[in-house]
């Protein structure tokens, strides 16, 4: 079967990334490809939704996609566990509601570096995120580092919150799950984090840099091609390839 895609955001970076993919691929097919002037309407008839838009724009898309009944896969940054919440509890109420997959980072490697700083949060009570993007990224902290620090809250969940002495200081970065994250935007970066966990006498350090848009291609793909088939609010690439992490949207 082959699957119509409908691009949202699909001038910028991942979105010229995601139509190339998919006209590529010989089981999905681009529907639409939607920028900012397009209408939303141009959705209507596809199999799923990609929204790799801006912050400002992608709840606007959501809210049109699942109340079409439309599945989307949705890489834009921004989303916390909060509106993850609120959305997740419009599908459950809304038979004729399309599936939701969030989508923070698309790249395998990323989603291991957020699973094993999980798993090693319990052990350590010093923990920051340090993360850094192009200048060219609109918000901040990006949403890999919101996913990062929302996992290891939920890791932490027994052992309570973290050391970050100092945390009122601006300088120390804005706190997520209690988590202090800094964000770094400049020139020579495409994307890279690193979550620094301090203990008695030592620190570890899991580090992830992404060179090329390239590391993307397998998660967007693998994304799409299960967007028809999903059911309810999917968090994180990490539950696509296996990975038992916990859901960063919350319930009720």
């Amino acid at each position: 079967m082959t699957i119509r895609v409908a691009v949202a955001g699909a001038t910028g970076k991942m979105g010229r990334l995601a139509t190339t993919l998919i006209e590529a691929a010989d089981d999905l097919e681009l529907h639409a490809a939607l920028s900012s002037t397009s209408e939303l309407d141009e959705m209507l008839g596809a199999d799923a939704v990609l929204d790799v838009s801006h912050p400002a724009a992608s709840p606007g898309i959501v809210e049109f996609a699942t109340g079409a009944g439309i599945p989307i896969v949705v890489g834009t940054s921004g989303w916390s566990a909060d509106r993850i919440g609120d959305i997740e509890r419009f599908v459950r109420d809304h038979d004729e509601a399309g599936a939701v997959l969030f989508i923070p980072n698309f790249s395998i490697g990323s989603v291991l570096g957020t699973a094993f700083a999980a798993m090693a949060a319990p052990w350590f009570d010093s923990i920051e995120i340090v993360e850094a993007h192009h200048a060219g990224k609109v918000d901040s902290p990006s949403g890999t580092a919101v996913r990062t620090a929302e996992l290891i809250g939920e890791a932490r969940a027994g052992k309570g919150p973290v050391a970050a002495p100092h945390a009122d200081q601006r300088a120390r970065g804005q706190l997520v799950s209690g988590i202090p994250v800094h964000s770094l935007r400049m020139s020579g970066l495409l994307a890279e984090q690193r979550v620094i966990l301090g203990g008695d006498g030592e620190t570890l350090t899991i580090a992830h840099s992404t060179f090329s848009p390239s590391s993307y291609e397998a998660g967007i793909l693998l994304a799409l091609r299960q967007a028809p088939s999903a059911v309810g609010v999917t968090v994180g690439l990490g539950t696509l390839i296996g990975l038992d992490l916990p859901a960063a949207g919350g319930g009720e």
